[in-house]
């Protein structure tokens, strides 16, 4: 009878055994099929990983790491992770306020003093929810003439942020998005504890963490085996599907941290069981922003708050050149995700809810909408006469201020909505287009006459846009806009042409490009980093400068010089 008992207990305990590895592999079989479509020779791909109770349950490789030697994709793939290394710089100055070494209320001046004095106080804790009002680094650096391809130095970024005059808002007042808040916090962390930034983080947070492929990486000649590199795809898929997408940062605290998987499984592990750090610091890193008003913004210490189908999770994303990034964790549920693409067309924080979907969706209690699929999958684009598109063209005014805009280039029809970038967007039927990038599409609408005078966006509801009619200037009127303009704040030059009764934007790095006159004082302009130009008139009604803005940098002032600099 005792051996029947151990016998059955045996059988037991094999198909517990059994249902259990059947229960894995078929969730692993779904993990991969998410991602099949990057698991195929000469494509760039993506490291995945899930974390549960503290350990790594899931790990794998798809696609090359580096398409030009056909290196594989693995767990211990080391990757550029951009943005998502703001959280370890945020993790690193609160240690340090619970050391007293810092104050998060501190004035940012008292570190880096060659700051400007903008009048108004701007403290660490604006620095890490995007408060400060500081205008962004990249754009700045765009701006004076820099390529996002060109080596960039923590001393660059420094030297024009410490040239700039004036802030997008006041400190507090509003959130928006500024990389460089995240390199000022990671040189106040050098000037406190007197060391270089990446030497302290990998001494105080890495190897205690055993995170050991994990690293700043400052240095852009500096090799490092085992690393990705990043990818875009090109219009020529038959002769090269892709190229590389150089990154050349030397530079780190925005962004810059190279890590696996298996060593971000360790970053998790971190979040509920702190090795590194206690239950205060993680605390206070979940601590959301306060705007001056009241408002509080989900966006915490480099963690960002969210809700997955009524799960509630904290996580960050990353993109530099074709490196794509997300980390996310869902505290109550014990669940963390990793994804990291060298493919700059690759959705992290889509494929890493999907991912999340396969475990969690038994605990997910609400009633949950279906999931709408993305623009690319619902709509199938047909062949249209490319000569429709001529009478859709033209600027289409959503709200006061905020215009869609639409051009032909060839066969391609391109969007490119007020401070934003151009994107192009493909045909469903005759008068409705979709976009891939986004979920959300348009539909043209005719008049009685049977001219085009109205559209629809189709994007979290339907809005109606009218057509705007095109402003224009004579020939004479456009002379008054011709000139050299100087911005001290970024040391550089841009001139404004008269070309074929056109107004031409030149910089001697850019290149040229095309102004379209939105009104008198208003000119729109194509590059993503110099959208809009504003004309500084003075008493007289003469122009004397601009002010130029982008999505990350407002009112950028530039002063007119006289007709003969330089000559």
């Amino acid at each position: 009878m005792k051996n029947f008992i151990v016998l059955l207990l045996l059988l037991c305990h094999c198909t517990f055994f059994l249902s259990a590895q059947s229960q894995s592999a078929k969730t692993a079989a779904k993990i991969d099929s998410i991602f099949a479509a990057w698991n195929k020779p000469g494509t760039p791909g993506a490291a995945v990983g899930v974390v549960y109770q503290g350990k790594l349950i899931y790990a794998k490789g798809f696609g090359e790491a580096d398409v030009e030697t056909g290196a594989p994709i693995t767990p211990k793939t080391i990757f550029h992770v951009a943005s998502v290394s703001k959280q370890f710089t945020a993790y690193a100055i609160t240690l340090l306020a619970q050391q007293g070494k810092l104050s998060l209320d501190d004035e940012v001046r008292k570190y880096i003093p060659e700051l400007a004095d903008f009048g108004h106080k701007i403290t660490i804790r604006h620095l890490l929810h995007h408060t400060s009002g500081l205008r962004d680094q990249w754009n700045l650096l765009v701006m004076a003439g820099w390529q996002m391809e060109d080596v960039i130095t923590k001393e660059n970024i420094l030297n024009v942020v410490k040239r700039q005059r004036e802030l997008n808002f006041l400190p507090g007042a509003e959130y928006t998005y500024s990389n460089t808040g995240y390199t000022l916090l990671a040189e106040i962390v050098a000037r406190v504890s007197k060391q270089p930034f990446p030497d302290w983080m990998k001494k105080n947070i890495f190897e205690p963490l055993k995170m050991e492929s994990t690293l700043f990486y400052d240095d852009h000649q500096r090799i490092v085996k085992g690393r990705a590199y990043s990818f875009y795809k090109t219009s020529d898929l038959s002769a090269q599907p892709y190229k590389k997408d150089v990154l050349s940062y030397a530079n780190a605290g925005a962004t810059s941290l190279f890590t696996t998987v298996e060593d971000m499984a360790h970053w998790i592990g971190n979040f509920r069981t702190q090795t590194v750090g206690d239950q205060a610091t993680m605390k206070q890193m979940l601590e959301r922003g306060r705007l001056n008003k009241g408002d509080t913004i989900s966006y915490a210490f480099a963690l960002d708050h969210g809700k997955y189908k009524g799960l509630a999770y904290y996580g960050h994303s990353g993109g530099d050149a074709g490196f794509r990034s997300y980390v996310c964790y869902f505290p109550k549920e014990d669940y963390g995700f990793i994804v990291f693409s060298n493919a700059a067309e690759f959705n992290p924080v889509g494929k890493a809810f999907d991912v999340a979907q396969v475990y969690m969706g038994g605990l997910i209690k609400e009633a949950s909408p279906v999931k709408a699929p993305e623009a690319a999958s619902r709509f199938k684009e047909q062949k249209i006469d490319p000569a429709l598109l001529d009478a859709y063209v033209g600027d289409y005014e959503l709200v006061p201020g905020f215009v869609l805009s639409f051009k032909r280039e060839g066969n391609r029809f391109i969007t490119q909505a007020t401070g934003q970038g151009p994107a192009e967007v493909f045909p469903y039927s005759d008068s409705t287009f979709f976009l891939k990038i986004v979920d959300a599409q348009v539909t043209f609408h005719r008049s009685k006459d049977g001219k085009v005078d109205k559209l629809t966006l189709h994007q979290n509801g339907n809005k109606t846009a009218h057509r705007v009619a095109p402003f224009s200037l004579t020939a004479e009127e456009l002379k008054e806009y011709a000139g050299k303009y100087y911005s001290p704040e970024l040391e550089t030059f841009y001139t404004i042409k008269i070309d074929s009764d056109q107004l031409k934007l030149v910089h001697i790095h850019h290149g040229e490009t095309t102004l379209k006159p939105l009104s008198k004082n208003k000119l729109q302009v194509p590059w993503w980093f110099f959208q809009s130009i504003e004309m500084v008139r003075d008493a007289s009604n003469t122009i004397i400068g601009l002010k130029v803005s982008n999505g990350r940098v407002r009112n950028l002032r530039f002063k007119r010089l006289p007709a003969d600099f330089g000559e």
